[in-house]
């Protein structure tokens, strides 16, 4: 077996090996959803919702893949700046952070460069080693044998040089760009650039690449979860196209985790705007400090509070207290004390994150 396949320019690839019948299938319905997808997410009042919940899915999720695991309490904490929370739920909140530089990015100069990217994968490990200087580690099948070396450390800057040209040049290689996609991101997990962090750094450039290409808006389409329900067929896949040149296989599979996951993200996106808009006629017909403020301030933090409303209300402490405290007493968050800060919880905002929505769609 190989153990160090040469990697090339993916340019060297033939477009139209991506043209089957059940390529171009999967395309059809692959885009559908994820159209239909972006459509739910720009029909959302306010983006800064999205971004901060379903960002923090994708970012739990993604970090589970490389087995870092935190639950949602202790993530949403940590975003709440409690600086009691686990570790993993750090590791995690720096993902989320780390995507929506990315994104900032990417929205400012409509390109994902090979900086970018060094970007968001020093923020993902608080350092700036950059491109690693040592070999990378080896992949071993379960008899122990290693089946993969990753590139010597002097191939990277013209490996990466090369990807950063695929990725933002169009005319260079004429193919879907879902498919483009898909060969990107395995293209850079065989290159594997970095000491720490290529798994979930190469899953935030692919949603990166789908807003850079106007498929998405934002960065809202949590990949992740759907990788983390085939967790051995990805890896088999990956593998597959280094040992067996299958790179068709590895197609398909990226694109059905494209469509699974923009219908269920879409399930997702009206089970939050259903109960955005059930929070806002009750508070509105009920309080008179009933603001747009108060409700994007209630649905961007799923754990808020006093300072956060404090913040974003523009109102002293004792007002932001007695604002949250009567939602409580009235069963709309649920206050609780952990250590010594108070949370008001969006319950079903909440479960909703959870995996509590109602079932996907059927196609």
């Amino acid at each position: 077996m190989n153990t160090s396949p040469t990697l090339h320019a993916l340019e060297r690839l033939d477009p139209a090996r991506f043209e089957t019948p059940g390529i171009l299938k999967r395309l059809v319905s692959a885009h559908r959803w994820l159209a239909e997808f972006k459509g739910a997410a720009a029909a959302m009042p306010n983006q800064n919702i999205l971004l901060n919940t379903l960002g923090l899915q994708e970012s739990k999720d993604s970090s589970e893949i490389e087995n870092i695991v935190t639950t949602h309490d202790e993530l949403f904490r940590e975003t709440a700046q409690d600086s009691a929370t686990s570790p993993a739920a750090k590791e995690v909140a720096r993902y989320n952070r780390a995507l929506r530089i990315g994104f900032e990015a990417v929205r400012r100069s409509r390109l994902l460069t090979g900086n970018h990217i060094i970007e968001i994968q020093s923020v993902l490990e608080q350092n700036r080693a950059g491109y690693r200087k040592v070999p990378g580690t080896v992949l071993k099948n379960g008899a122990g044998q290693v089946v993969y070396t990753p590139p010597t450390p002097e191939r990277l800057p013209g490996l990466m040089s090369d990807l950063e040209r695929f990725i933002n040049d169009n005319e260079l290689f004429e193919t879907d760009p879902l498919v483009k996609m898909a060969l990107i991101h395995h293209q850079f997990e065989s290159i594997h650039p970095f000491y720490d962090g290529n798994g979930r750094t190469g899953r935030i450039v692919n949603v990166l690449y789908l807003v850079k290409e106007g498929l998405l808006d934002t960065p809202v389409l949590y990949l992740s979860r759907a990788i983390v329900r085939s967790k051995a067929d990805y890896y088999r896949l990956l593998q597959d196209v280094r040992e067996r040149d299958q790179w068709e296989q590895w197609v398909l599979y990226m694109l059905d985790a494209i469509g699974r996951t923009a219908k269920d993200g879409i399930t997702v996106i009206e089970a939050i705007k259903a109960v955005l808009m059930q929070t806002k006629h009750r508070i509105r017909d009920n309080y008179k400090f009933y603001s747009q403020d108060l409700l994007n301030n209630l649905f961007s933090h799923p754990y808020t509070k006093i300072e956060f409303l404090q913040q974003d209300l523009q109102v002293s402490r004792l007002t932001a207290t007695r604002y949250l405290d009567a939602l409580a007493a009235d069963g709309l968050l649920r206050k609780q004390k952990i250590g010594r800060s108070n949370y008001y919880i969006n319950e079903p905002l909440y479960r909703i994150l959870a995996g509590e929505a109602p079932p996907a769609r059927d196609s």
